[in-house]
């Protein structure tokens, strides 16, 4: 067995690789995840020779790593940005998943003779969108904020039940009609251990005054992975509460909410960096020439049938034009998560699991380097890409608890409404005040006749009772501009008369 400091010094270089691997991967034009692939292949069996075929393993660390995955999408996914498509979301992570079953089961069954069984397994494996390849593409693409968010929400919330369809396909136990009363009670129970710790997290670390700014991060992350063990010890969806609380707390109003996300993005790079490195580890190349031919046919079901009827079938009762329908459906992409799944399987003792692993492997790195490098280009061509897209208003806040008072650290984004506005126009609430203003790398104390630029960084300092009032009057004035009128009692009240 290698000794420690080995092992710490490839571990490191292997991180540094991935995340130079990200620089490499906008210059070259190629996914991120598909290198980090290659990473682990190269140090596999095949090349420099590491032997690594522990299935079990591989399937519990992919599983953690998801649940990592899935906290850094809902702790960095704004609701406001999502809500509007919430039915969307809802309808493309499960009526969407059982058409693509059902449609990828029937063309398996007479294409690849699968017994109807196992073409069900593969199906249900192939169903689900993956969390880190959509956070890592769609967000570079610029969409509109409707389509993102279904796909978005989709990639958090489809993975609850096909893991579910996965377990019960792959066992031998026959279905009875308990079994979708068990569905129903798994994704409900799971979203409500979710939501439940998720505000009974946000509502601790709002009154938690702990003596390091660091340790607000570490809570938050702490929070929704126990929203995983708390649903898989209820026999509920882990993950579905996992991406729950993960929502919940992200759009709460949390102590250092930016240095929260920060970290969260990094944790969740870290893990897509380690579980890919990991499936590419344990991919067995030779045995991967076999399946070329099935993963193809495969793709073709996919892209060409199951996806697109699953999107049409989904989207149906919202009128959704047929340009964003064909965008939705080249956008279903695939990552880790189908492999982790039929590892499941593979575990599970399902017949042919084996070969499910090698097809599923081709197929994510074929699917991979067709869809993820086109999607910018499809969105022009269907004409649903946006430019210039101005980025939202960022406000982290740090709480002086000792003061009875927060200071607020604003960030005015390109193409915000705050540009050209004078201090005193913005009539913040009684008990907050911009104190530092910080324009080009220097910093100065402003007057009210201090007009703002963008990409200016301001130093609100404010008590904690007029700290949301004075949160929603930035954002106002950021989307509407100095104009921007006052909503509700409480704001107008607070305000300065």
């Amino acid at each position: 067995m290698a000794s420690l400091e080995v092992v710490l010094g490839v571990v490191a270089a292997v991180v540094l690789l991935g995340v130079l691997a990200v620089r490499a991967s906008v210059r070259l034009g190629l996914p991120s995840l598909l290198i980090y692939l290659g990473i682990g292949i190269l140090l596999g069996e095949s090349v420099l020779g590491v032997q690594f075929s522990d299935a079990p393993l591989t399937e519990s660390l992919g599983l953690g790593a998801l649940v990592l995955i899935l906290t850094e999408g809902g702790l960095t996914t704004r609701w406001e940005a999502v809500r509007p498509a919430l039915g969307v979301g809802i309808a493309l992570s499960t009526v969407a998943v059982a058409v693509s079953i059902a449609v990828v089961a029937a063309a398996l069954h007479l294409l690849l003779d699968l017994d109807w069984r196992a073409a069900f397994l593969w199906g249900a494996v192939l169903s689900s969108t993956d969390a880190a390849a959509v956070f890592s593409v769609l967000r570079g693409v610029g969409v509109s904020p409707r389509l993102a968010g279904a796909l978005e929400l989709e990639s958090g919330m489809n993975d609850a039940p096909v893991v579910l369809a996965v377990i019960l396909l792959a066992s031998a136990d026959s279905f009875t009609w308990v079994t979708p009363l068990l569905i129903v009670y798994e994704l409900a129970a799971g979203a409500l251990i979710g939501a439940v710790l998720g505000f009974g997290g946000a509502w601790a670390l709002r009154r938690a005054a702990l003596p390091a700014t660091g340790l607000y991060p570490l809570a938050a992350i702490a929070v929704c992975v126990l929203a995983y063990s708390a649903g898989q010890l209820a026999h509920a969806s882990g993950l579905l509460a996992t991406y729950v609380a993960a929502l919940v707390l992200g759009n709460a109003d949390l102590p250092h909410r930016g240095g929260v996300r920060s970290f969260a993005e990094g944790l969740g790079s870290l893990a897509q960096i380690g579980l890919f490195v990991l499936l590419g580890l344990y991919a067995s190349p030779p045995r991967l020439l076999n399946a070329v031919v099935p993963a193809l046919v495969a793709g073709v079901v996919l892209i060409v049938a199951a996806r697109p009827l699953s999107v049409v079938a989904a989207t149906a009762p919202f009128r959704l034009p047929w340009r964003e329908q064909a965008f939705l459906s080249w956008a279903g992409l695939r990552g880790a998560v189908p492999i982790v799944l039929a590892l499941i399987a593979l575990i599970e003792g399902a017949p042919s699991a084996q070969a499910l692993v090698d097809v599923v492997f081709v197929l994510v790195v074929v699917l991979t380097l067709v869809q993820g490098p086109t999607l910018p280009w499809v969105a022009r061509r269907l004409g649903v890409a946006r430019t210039a897209e101005p980025r939202e208003l960022s406000v982290d806040a740090a709480p002086l608890d000792e003061l009875g008072a927060d200071m607020l650290q604003v960030r005015v984004p390109v193409g915000s409404q705050l540009r050209g506005v004078y201090l005193g126009e913005l009539r913040l609430p009684r008990g907050a005040t911009v104190s530092l203003v910080v324009r080009d790398e220097k910093a100065f104390t402003p007057t009210a006749e201090t007009r703002l630029r963008e990409r200016d960084q301001l130093l609100v300092v404010t008590t904690a009772v007029a700290r949301r009032a004075t949160e929603e009057r930035l954002r106002a004035v950021d989307q509407r501009g100095r104009l921007a009128r006052w909503h509700g009692g409480r704001e107008a009240k607070g305000r300065r008369g």
